[in-house]
């Protein structure tokens, strides 16, 4: 194999790396948003809850005073009753006396189902406070961990980057020039070997010549359909697959 060939094989490999630990280090920001977002749903869950049962207590005592109110209103026409001299006007204070007890029972009736909500509303609160809890929990752990991971890829990226200079510095610089400007238009994989009469990356027949070309090792050559550097070692097979 060509010493360039070797090297760029090098460079490859170290620029596939580059790339793999780029996209592992691309990838924790969205995940340390996912843990916030989890733990924010979770809170917000928590405080509608809080919300709905003050609401409900809210609701409860206002009916209290609706009650106190329709008593206060029974005591007034019982105390007009004792007064008046006149049936007319004492049955009329019965008839709003019972009226009002009529309005309490209805209140009350509202306030046992209120009373139920409330009940239920604080179950719904100490298990939205577990899950706000364990939420929160489960975050600060995975952001400290996604912190580390953040940290050691950033340090690994740095040493292969320098790695990487270090090496493409020992490529010539025509093959070096040519391997960038592949490696800009195509991505990974732009130096290939030919197995079975085929580019490994195009997966198109090569002519003949190029692969006689490719065996004798003499020279850098490029696949004729897709221009990537072609390569060939022994344990290749250059015949054509039926």
């Amino acid at each position: 194999m060509l010493d360039v060939i070797e090297k760029l094989l090098i460079l490859q490999d170290r620029d596939l790396k580059i790339h793999r630990e780029q996209g592992e280090l691309a990838r924790i920001d969205p995940e340390r948003r996912m843990f916030q977002a989890k733990a924010a749903e979770a809170q917000t869950a928590l405080e509608a809850a809080k919300s709905r049962l003050k609401q409900i207590e809210m609701d409860r005592k206002a009916l209290e005073l609706e009650v106190e109110s329709r008593k206060q209103l029974i005591a007034r026409y019982a105390n007009q009753q004792l007064e008046t001299r006149k049936n007319e006007e004492y049955r009329a204070l019965a008839h709003e006396i019972d009226t009002c007890k009529a309005e309490i029972f209805k209140i009350e009736d509202k306030e046992i189902e209120l009373m139920e909500q409330g009940e239920a509303g604080q179950k719904q609160v100490a298990h939205a406070i577990q899950a706000a809890n364990e939420a929160r929990k489960r975050m600060e752990e995975q952001l400290a961990q996604l912190a580390v991971r953040e940290q050691n890829l950033t340090k690994e990226l740095a040493e292969l980057r320098h790695d990487r200079e270090e090496l493409a510095g020992a490529v010539e610089g025509g093959a070096r020039a040519r391997y960038e400007r592949l490696v800009r238009s195509k991505g990974e994989n732009v130096v290939v070997g030919v197995q079975h009469g085929v580019c490994g990356g195009c997966h198109m027949r090569v002519p003949p010549q190029v692969l006689v070309q490719c065996q004798a090792q003499q020279e850098v050559i490029s696949c004729s359909n897709c221009g990537r550097i072609l390569y060939y070692t022994p344990d290749m097979d250059l015949a054509i697959a039926d």
